[in-house]
């Protein structure tokens, strides 16, 4: 089990310093960490503390992040993209997350579902022999993403396989796939080769497992029955502190 703390939550009641979370974490006895943007950290502090506590980076986010089913930001998207392959490689995380953004009211579907494959497809030309690959993640509408083009994780599957590209996944957040009523097995089906991160939090209040009612250990056991050896990433808002409930959550579910 290869377990990756979300340091954007985790740890944050703690203390406000990034790279201390970072050493936190590896106290509660974590090997990996993740965190979202990356523009707006301190890389080299990040690096040093990832460093000297032996620490892996799960994941960050692909920058900017703006509407890739808007087939104008294809250009801008796939510059920055660059930047953050290059970011990925200095810190060494193997998944950069990608969100399609929201709907685009004046657009039809199938043209933004279009603008979302092609600029996906180009991206995976350019993470050819990097040692990086993309994960889309499916977000919920119901609750934390109203208007979000993506909250179908079978669609979301649909899309990184109209790509033809290796490289690029999906970021299966069972949170995000119970809150909109998914069975795991049932939308993932054959796919989890395509399933390269996994994040977890309970639901309701998206707090650490076992506050909540999603059958998440049956969930998880089925994924790794599966195959799925990639990380799973705890990004959850603790109630607890932060080593109480990690340690719990790892007595309880792994």
């Amino acid at each position: 089990m290869k377990l990756s703390a979300c340091i954007e939550w985790l740890y944050a009641p703690e203390t406000a310093n990034l790279a201390d979370r970072i050493s936190l974490a590896r106290l509660s006895g974590l090997t990996a960490v993740e965190f979202w943007r990356w523009t707006d950290k301190d890389l080299g502090s990040i690096e040093l503390a990832l460093r000297a506590a032996e620490m892996e980076l799960s994941s960050i986010v692909a920058e900017p992040m703006i509407p890739l089913t808007d087939i104008r930001n294809q250009s801008i998207f796939l510059e920055g993209l660059r930047r953050s392959i290059a970011t990925a490689r200095r810190l060494g995380a193997p998944v950069l997350i990608v969100q399609a953004g929201d709907e685009l009211p004046d657009v039809p579907r199938h043209d933004q579902k279009k603008a979302l494959v092609e600029t996906l497809a180009l991206a995976g030309e350019m993470l050819e022999g990097s040692g990086v690959r993309i994960g889309l993640e499916p977000l919920n509408t119901l609750i934390d993403h109203p208007g979000y083009f993506l909250p179908s994780t079978v669609e979301g599957l649909e899309i990184v396989a109209a790509t033809g590209r290796p490289e690029i996944g999906i970021v299966y957040d069972i949170y995000h796939s119970a809150v909109m009523s998914e069975e795991t097995d049932v939308v993932i089906g054959s796919n989890i080769d395509r399933v390269f991160h996994i994040h977890i939090a309970d639901h309701p209040g998206r707090n650490e497992p076992g506050t909540g009612g999603i059958d998440l250990k049956k969930r998880l056991d089925w994924l790794f029955t599966q195959g799925y050896s990639g990380f799973v990433g705890l990004e959850y808002r603790p109630i607890a502190p932060t080593a109480q409930s990690v340690a719990a959550c790892r007595s309880a579910f792994f």
